[in-house]
């Protein structure tokens, strides 16, 4: 929940609170607490209406306003008015203080019956914790002012504090609840791209033209950049396939080339190799020869591809999250298996065009 939702909720029952604090200032106390009743009665019908149940927020307020209005009257002492607000707002701390600081969520209970259909997960409620506990302390120190202000303070000066003065607080509190979830989010984004993986942009020849981040390269924009593969071969001419995780997003679940993965913005093709090899197959100090380059196209990506092959197949030890399992396959066995969703279309079609007639 958000924090302003809870305060959509309780704001309601203060209206004929303020209602009656401007009532009477021009029509005096009687009329006041008639306006005031009017409109908690108002309020209870539009509720009930709308939303087939009574609020009794509002309820408790307005019978507060009237029980207390009138004693005030009867006793010609208008402390017990006065002090109504605070009556209100101390029973409100209450409720705040059981479900901030005890593990009975009293508001929590009656959000949720309120707001049907809004799951709460522990983030969520982590943050309805401090909603809770930060309405607690704006509630309490009101409360204290409200108190304060109908003893020894003029009537002007309480129904400022009662009434004007409790927006203002809110309103401060808003703003920088806004202001700190924007720093936030910006601190947040902020540190996304620095912490996101730079990789070069190149032209068809391998001209490194500039830079981009790696979800910009893969986002549909099609911009070209390099990467490396590996084919790992041993003496039977059995090429080396990983088989990509199930959680991956692009062509999970498939079998790939032995490695594959993008060039650094800064690194060269011979590092990008050797580093890739280990950190997907555990491959180190192995020889390698090129096949060639080609540009290769998806929905989601461009790519200059440096295809390399190693028969330096007895170091490979898998122990990367990022490979599910490898093994070798004939040629019999890749060809029986073209075509049908085994292998990714990236390798099916480096297959066809480069290993083919190359390799076996």
């Amino acid at each position: 929940m958000k924090r302003s939702d809870l305060l959509k909720k309780l704001l309601p029952g203060f209206i004929p609170l303020f209602v009656f604090i401007a009532a009477d200032e021009i029509w005096g106390t009687k009329v006041g607490l008639i306006v005031a009743l009017a409109v908690g009665s108002a309020e209870l019908i539009y509720t009930y209406i709308k939303e087939k149940r009574f609020d009794k927020f509002v309820l408790l307020d307005t019978a507060l306003l009237v029980a207390l209005g009138g004693v005030s009257l009867l006793l010609h002492n208008d402390i017990f008015f006065k002090i109504k607000p605070a009556v209100v707002e101390a029973i409100l701390c209450v409720i705040l203080a059981i479900s901030a600081f005890t593990r009975i969520d009293i508001v929590g209970g009656m959000s949720q019956r309120y707001m049907k259909g809004i799951e709460i997960n522990d983030q969520v409620q982590r943050k309805f914790k401090q909603t809770i506990k930060a309405m607690f302390w704006i509630f309490s120190v009101h409360t204290l002012l409200v108190v304060y202000s109908a003893f020894f303070m003029s009537k002007e000066a309480w129904a400022f504090i009662s009434g004007g003065l409790f927006y203002i607080i809110f309103g401060v509190y808003f703003v920088y609840e806004l202001v700190h979830q924007r720093r936030k989010s910006m601190k947040q984004v902020i540190q996304h791209f620095e912490d996101e993986e730079w990789l070069p942009v190149v032209d068809e020849e391998g001209k490194v033209l500039g830079r981009a981040l790696r979800s910009a390269c893969h986002g549909g924009e099609r911009i070209l950049h390099p990467v490396v593969h590996l084919h790992v071969m041993n003496h039977s001419k059995h090429l080396f396939l990983q088989k990509r995780p199930e959680t991956k997003l692009i062509q999970p679940g498939k079998w790939d080339t032995a490695v594959g993965g993008h060039i650094a913005f800064g690194e060269d093709v011979k590092t990008a190799l050797q580093r890739e090899a280990y950190e997907e197959i555990g491959l180190k100090d192995f020889s390698a020869r090129p096949i060639g380059s080609y540009v290769f196209e998806s929905e989601v990506e461009r790519e200059l591809v440096y295809s390399f092959i190693s028969y330096d197949y007895k170091g490979i030890n898998l122990h990367s999250e990022e490979v599910e399992e490898g093994r070798f396959w004939s040629k019999k066995q890749i060809e029986q298996n073209l075509g049908k969703g085994v292998f990714t279309p990236n390798f099916e079609m480096e297959y066809q065009h480069q290993l083919k007639d190359k390799l076996f």
